[in-house]
């Protein structure tokens, strides 16, 4: 029987961040997902690395200071997925008085040890491209920074690193059950063939989000003093509603916050709601109350009318937010809280509550202090300063990234070499020395499948088109189908 020292369940963000950090301290890890990585709630963000600018208004002075400090450190890990972005908050229609916005926009830039990002500034929304769009200029915005994420991407980027320092990863792979065997573990597994197997682990580490509750009842541990609430966040994808590559933070008559954020070139995502989930973790859809309330935020704001049939895509997922007993669903905190489950003679489970994507690297660091006491690993936190793959980029350069593939690949189109880029950073390079191969439609070539199967875990087309990438958004009718058919006769073995 396989023996781990420890087993990660979840492969969204908290799972793989865990695994990377365990994985470079010296520690032998299994991590197993249900599903795809990143194929629920860490793919439904609204892909910012963020303080998180609203929280202060709830006296989250901790996690905020935290996430700030985490922001630019992301940054500076993967450039080629997290990019500063300008982020512009009207005081058309804020239930907030200008004053208390600037107070809290000073604390923001203060509080977290901010370098590279410029800090805030007030602008006249008529006298600057920061009111374009807008249906009423009239007045002063302030606009402030945060960063940007491709928020699976970074899921796959910290499980592929996992898995180059050591770590296995199998997606597609449920834990049926885990009872405690003396000092260690004893999980039973299947995976997506029907095929199981038992693994031995010193420790359990649970990392389910939505999902955590149930696997605490697999494992036969129950909580009196954790808890987690299910929050639904949805967003809309729709045609450019104003120029410019800042964001928008939209103020609502109910205190409630909505971003507008440049997507994809040729459109803007709009989002978050916050609504309470009352059933049993599952997949998710935005509603046609979510939907209308995400309108209504546009039109109150915007010169441009959209209506539903203008609505090119939207997502939906579940949050698994630590339970702090809030009234309101969009007032529950942001923090994570770790459980540890353990004791002399009691092989330790590790169950994590909330957290938000902008900390995870942090929440991982804190999971294996937790637990290196118990597992005798007395290695060092490493993680802070090290680069993600494909990230090591001199300066954060993207453009001269780009400039060095134009050169190795002079007959390629330069947007699929900035496309490229983009998603894999000085990976790209090896996808171009493997070769493109043919088109399946809008830039999508096989050689780019062939890396994505062989060293990112992609099965299916909606791995590839929604996860992966967005590529979703722009490929011709018929790609999926080619693609699905590629993926069935089976890729090219492109490296081990």
């Amino acid at each position: 029987m396989e023996t781990v020292d420890l087993l990660v369940v979840g492969g969204g963000i908290n799972g793989t961040g865990i695994a990377r950090d365990a994985a470079g301290r010296g520690l032998s890890v299994l991590l197993v997902e249900q599903d795809d990585l990143a194929s629920h709630t860490s793919s439904a963000s609204t892909k910012l690395i963020h303080g998180g600018l609203r929280y202060l208004e709830y006296g989250e002075l901790r996690l905020v200071r935290e996430a700030l400090i985490e922001r630019e450190r992301l940054w500076g890990m993967a450039p080629h997925i997290i990019w500063p972005l300008r982020f512009v908050l009207p005081q058309t229609h804020s239930p907030r008085p200008a004053w208390q916005v600037r107070a809290g926009l000073w604390l923001y830039d203060h509080l977290g040890g901010r370098k590279r990002l410029p800090a805030t500034q007030t602008v006249s929304l008529a006298d600057t491209p920061f009111g374009a769009g807008l249906a009423d200029r009239d007045g002063r915005g302030f606009v402030y920074s945060d960063c940007w994420v491709e928020d699976s991407r970074l899921v796959v980027l910290n499980a592929r690193d996992a898995a180059d320092r050591g770590a296995t990863i199998c997606t597609r792979t449920q834990l049926l059950s885990a009872e405690r065997e003396g000092e260690g573990w004893r999980a039973q597994l299947r995976d997506a063939a029907g095929g199981s197997r038992q693994v031995a682990a010193r420790a359990l580490v649970n990392a389910a989000g939505p999902w955590v509750g149930a696997v605490r009842a697999r494992s036969g541990s129950a909580s009196a003093d954790r808890g987690v609430r299910l929050v639904k966040g949805s967003h809309i994808v729709v045609p450019r509603l104003y120029d410019g590559d800042h964001a928008l933070m939209l103020q609502n008559a109910d205190r409630r916050i909505v971003f507008a954020i440049p997507y994809e070139g040729r459109f803007t995502l709009v989002g978050t709601t916050d609504v309470p989930w009352q059933a049993a973790p599952g997949p998710a859809a935005i509603d046609a109350a979510e939907t209308r309330y995400l309108l209504d935020t546009i039109a109150r704001y915007f010169a441009r009318r959209v209506g539903e049939r203008d609505i090119v895509w939207s997502y939906a997922g579940i949050r698994p937010l630590y339970d702090d007993h809030s009234a309101n669903a969009s007032a529950v905190t942001r923090d994570y809280r770790l459980d540890l489950d353990a004791g002399e003679g009691r092989a330790p489970l590790l169950s994590v509550y909330g957290g938000k994507i902008t900390t995870y690297r942090r929440l991982a660091e804190q999971a294996l202090h937790d637990l290196a006491p118990l597992l005798g690993n007395r290695a060092p936190a490493w993680t802070a300063g090290a680069v993600l793959p494909g990230g090591d980029l001199p300066d954060r350069d993207i453009a001269g990234l780009v400039a060095s593939l134009v050169a190795q690949a002079p007959d390629v189109p330069e947007a699929l070499l900035r496309r490229l880029a983009r998603a894999y950073g000085t990976l790209a390079m090896r996808i171009l020395a493997h070769g493109l191969g043919g088109d399946l439609g809008g830039g999508l070539c096989t050689g780019e499948v062939d890396y994505l199967v062989a060293r990112e875990w992609a099965r299916t087309a909606e791995d590839v088109l929604w996860r992966r990438s967005k590529l979703g958004l722009h490929v011709p009718a018929g790609t999926e189908a080619r693609l699905a058919a590629y993926l069935a006769a089976g890729t090219r073995d492109l490296l081990p």
